[in-house]
């Protein structure tokens, strides 16, 4: 999925991920913004590779529940910040922030929490 939208793994630690991701044409609304979904694509991503840093090797995340508050419409790149705010065995807390860079300007354009669980493969 990240590939398709050209976004790209910037950074990674334990509980913590970035991703990266042009606001390409493709994936702008109506008004020449990014897509509510392609923030949304980005802040789940980065914050569920957040939680994979968190489980055991032969385990999996997968999403359970998210909600997103976008503050602002965005153009250029954006990028999203995932962190883990509580790891536990059967759930594991995340959040996310989702900035645009446009030249100069820095924005902040949505956060997000959810929850993700561990699954074996």
């Amino acid at each position: 999925m990240m590939a398709s939208l050209g976004a790209k793994m910037t950074a990674v630690s334990l509980g913590q991920a970035e991703i990266t991701a042009d606001v390409l044409g493709a994936y702008t609304q109506q008004q020449g913004f990014a897509h509510g979904g392609l923030v949304f694509s980005i802040a789940d991503s980065a914050a569920g590779y957040a939680a994979l840093t968190m489980v055991p090797l032969e385990n999996e995340i997968m999403t359970a529940e998210l909600k997103i508050n976008y503050l602002s419409a965005s153009k250029g790149r954006l990028i999203a910040a995932g962190r883990v705010l509580k790891s536990g065995r059967r759930l594991v807390v995340v959040a996310a922030e989702v900035w645009a860079i446009d030249g100069e300007t820095r924005k902040h354009v949505a956060v997000l929490q959810g929850t993700m669980v561990p699954v074996a493969l």
